[in-house]
């Protein structure tokens, strides 16, 4: 079992999402995010004054999935997520020790679903 966690662009969330439904892959958590990575922010004046914004608006999505749903789930966020342009977010891979339904109790791989 592995957690994907990835922070993408806010206007390529719908992209991402078709993407991954076109996979077969529907459970993922959505949060609104503010960062800085490669990009650095920008200046933009207000009433005369400049103002540097460093934390940028980002997209986390955290999708937990099976060993053979993997590599089809970082392939769809890469192709609904990627522009060229730096920016474009970045994947991270954890290993998920366990996952626990609530509703019924099931552990493992089958809880995950």
């Amino acid at each position: 079992m592995k957690l994907i966690i990835a922070m993408i662009q806010p206007h390529k969330l719908p992209d991402v999402k078709k993407a991954l439904y076109d996979a077969q892959i529907y459970k993922m958590t959505v949060t609104n995010a503010l960062g800085a990575g490669q990009q650095r922010g920008y200046k933009e004046t207000y009433r005369g004054v400049v103002e540097e914004v460093n934390l940028l608006k980002k997209v986390r999505l955290e999708i937990a999935v099976n060993e053979d749903f993997v590599e089809p789930t970082i392939e769809a966020i890469i192709k609904g997520a990627r522009t060229g342009n730096i920016g474009d977010g970045k994947i991270f891979v954890l290993d998920l020790n366990d996952c626990i339904r609530i509703r019924t109790g099931e552990r493992g791989p089958s809880a995950i679903g």
